[in-house]
């Protein structure tokens, strides 16, 4: 037999703090173990595919570079014949 419950997520917090602290510590390493860790697998370096990699490695532009680039952008649209 299966139970589902529709419990929405300020009712399961809510549970949660009526558990004693012992039964808290023990749920909050078993979200830890079950969900963190399959994060921290998903974004490891070795399972990273070649273009996953090939982003990580990507120079990026600073505040003001993307500000130039925009200005630059606008000036040349607006440069264009119509």
């Amino acid at each position: 037999m299966e139970l589902k419950i529709n419990v929405g997520y300020s009712q399961v917090l809510e549970l949660v703090g009526q558990l004693p602290e012992g039964d808290i510590q023990k749920l909050a390493r078993y979200i830890q173990n079950k969900f963190a860790i399959s994060a921290k697998e998903r974004i490891s370096p070795q399972k990273r595919t070649p273009v996953q990699e090939l982003i990580m490695q990507a120079p990026t532009w600073t505040d003001e570079e993307y500000n130039d680039y925009l200005e630059a952008r606008q000036h040349i649209n607006q440069s264009r014949l119509k």
